[in-house]
């Protein structure tokens, strides 16, 4: 799977949860990028739930609400996890 920009992410999965693998990073401004959709849904935990699966092909990962307003504009609320190294 390929990454996608995050502009597209959000325009193809509105009011949703996504789930991204190896997330792109703005550091500075602490945004996301770009990423792979690994798995998207409107409810949180069926993403943390079946998404288990899927990250651990990952080095990282992130997971995000894409809330849309009636104003179109875009909020989002993002979590990152690295896998615990045993």
């Amino acid at each position: 799977m390929e990454a996608i920009g995050i502009d597209e992410i959000k325009k193809s999965y509105p009011d949703e949860w996504i789930l991204l693998g190896n997330p792109e990073m703005d550091e500075f401004k602490q945004e996301i990028l770009s990423g792979v959709v690994l798995y998207h849904s409107p409810d949180k935990r069926e993403v943390a739930y079946l998404g288990r699966t899927l990250i651990k092909e990952y080095k990282k990962t992130a997971s995000f609400f894409n809330r849309v307003t009636p104003r179109k504009k875009t909020h989002m609320i993002a979590s990152l996890f690295y896998p615990a190294v045993l």
